[in-house]
């Protein structure tokens, strides 16, 4: 019998954001409790929110918005990998196998495990590792950290190698408890027309 994980935090204000990033926060316009008719909220946040998915305009100059991501990137059979290599670390070639059974691969740090602290000490993944996967046919790679490459990384190796080979980005998983394994995701990105990411509500589903 398949098992379905959440692998998304919860969206709170308590919830870590990127240092210098929009908090979220939820401004109450309507409540039923306070004799209205309906409730009614608006949302102010960073939409590089919990786990989100990249458009490629945050990374590459004139580059598509996170709408134009083609929806089936986000959702089919995925694997998720053990990469932990501990703090500060990049992710070494060698911890991803030559071939994958899927499109879509999930990388597991266990190295940003709370996400209502901020931990600048994550692990990237090696711009290698990148051009592996895609020479694989891998077109989606998601990482349970803030981001692809380490907290200092002024240069974005990673992030470029994605640009350059096509790769989408998704950030900001919760793996803690997702075995490795085969799964099928479903991470699709909202339709925000030039934003550069989108919040999601990434899913698995298993199938080994």
């Amino acid at each position: 019998m398949s098992r379905i994980y959440d692998c998304s935090p919860p969206i709170t204000q308590s919830l870590a954001v990127w240092p210098g990033d929009t908090p979220p926060s939820r401004n109450v316009l309507m409540d039923m409790t306070r004799g209205d008719n309906l409730t009614l909220s608006s949302l102010n946040a960073t939409v590089h929110l919990g786990s989100h998915v990249d458009g490629a305009n945050h990374y590459g100059v004139n580059s598509p918005g996170v709408d134009e991501w083609d929806v089936e990137r986000f959702w089919g059979p995925c694997v998720v990998l053990d990469v932990d290599v501990g703090p500060d670390r990049r992710v070494k070639l060698e911890s991803v196998p030559t071939e994958l059974p899927a499109e879509r691969v999930l990388l597991k740090t266990g190295s940003f495990q709370d996400v209502e602290n901020f931990n600048e000490h994550f692990a990237g993944l090696s711009p290698d590792i990148i051009h592996r996967l895609a020479d694989g046919g891998v077109r989606l790679v998601g990482v349970d950290t803030p981001s692809v490459d380490l907290f200092e990384s002024k240069a974005l190796e990673t992030h470029n190698a994605c640009l350059e080979r096509d790769v989408a980005i998704l950030e900001g998983l919760v793996l803690k408890n997702v075995p490795v394994g085969r799964y099928e995701i479903s991470a699709v990105p909202l339709r925000l027309v030039g934003f550069d990411a989108s919040p999601v509500r990434a899913v698995l589903r298993s199938l080994d």
